[in-house]
């Protein structure tokens, strides 16, 4: 009997995805230690490990969506934590992914992740226009907080590479930056409260300042779709704050392979929903796993079907 190459490499594809009864190891591929996405993820891996029979999870720290999404890509035994728009590009193969399309699925709508755009008191920064002449970190190369930044930036009328000295920090090394003297101001996309912005706000001999920014949202939704909205962050969220921050935001998915096969998907989805308070327990960012927040217009990748027979179970109509 021929086998061909072609037949074969489906063969390992799918055998990547089915889990086996005796050996479900997945890894969470999570983002940064100073952000939302890693906490949330070990929170996850935790309930999977000790629920679903067989099944042991781990999270991992990475740069963050777009890294996230090129591990799936890899064929591995990867979830991830992502934001729509990176995960958008992905799937389309565009941007960061142009020439790459990841075949991915959504297992559910996460929380809604906000877009921080953080100075501090002395460095002359008020609004979005002050960022220019500045020292500026975008986020760090393998993340979704880039993408974002640099599409903000766009909407303000500014240019990301002449307007700005860049540097490509994640959030906790922006923070010491920044604390340091060696940049102005960073962008950073994520949960509430995030425990770096937290540690800046609380640092001695310093005030907090977040800069508005919700004006730009109808132009990037313009040029990149309905991923965005209008948001804001309370001012009790970060000590310092005068007021809410008025700011963009953009919605997190938990996506996998298309190939994970319907049993693993259906059973990491009612785990986490199931166990809920032991996730929201280490973040309370899980708090917004709803499942009346399970709509196909939350997020462009399709729905897994094991996700959609628990949701169907639930009596949730996604589409």
């Amino acid at each position: 009997m021929n086998v061909t190459k072609l037949s074969i490499g489906g063969l390992i594809a799918g055998l990547a995805f089915s889990f086996g009864a005796n050996a479900q190891n997945i890894s969470i591929a999570t983002g940064g230690t100073g952000g939302v996405y890693y906490p949330l993820g070990g929170g996850m891996a935790a309930v999977l490990s000790k629920h679903v029979p067989g099944m042991q999870a781990t999270a991992e720290v990475t740069g963050g969506s777009v890294d996230n999404l090129k591990l799936i890509g890899s064929g591995k035994p990867y979830i991830a934590l992502a934001m729509t728009d990176a995960s958008q590009d992905a799937y389309r193969g565009e941007d960061k992914f142009k020439g790459n399309k990841v075949p991915l699925k959504t297992l559910m709508i996460l929380y809604p992740n906000r877009m921080h755009v953080v100075t501090i008191e002395g460095r002359g920064i008020n609004k979005m226009a002050d960022l220019k002449g500045k020292r500026v970190s975008t986020g760090s190369p393998g993340s979704a907080t880039e993408v974002m930044a640099f599409r903000v930036i766009e909407a303000a009328g500014l240019d990301k590479d002449s307007d700005m000295k860049r540097e490509r920090l994640g959030v906790a090394e922006s923070v010491n930056a920044v604390k340091d003297g060696k940049i102005d101001a960073f962008f950073w996309v994520g949960g509430l409260p995030t425990a770096a912005v937290t540690d800046l706000a609380n640092t001695p001999g310093t005030k907090l300042k977040l800069v508005d920014h919700a004006d730009v949202v109808s132009a990037m939704n313009k040029k990149y779709g309905d991923l965005y909205v209008q948001d804001s962050i309370p001012k009790d969220t970060y000590k310092g704050m005068d007021g809410d921050n008025k700011q963009a935001t953009v919605m997190n998915i938990l996506v996998a392979h298309e190939n994970m096969d319907e049993k693993t998907a259906y059973n990491i989805v009612k785990t986490i929903f199931d166990k809920r308070d032991d996730v929201i327990a280490v973040h309370k960012e899980a708090v917004n796993f709803k499942l009346e927040n399970q709509k196909a217009a939350a997020s462009p990748i399709p729905f897994h079907p094991g996700a959609l027979k628990y949701f169907a179970e639930k009596g949730v109509k996604v589409n």
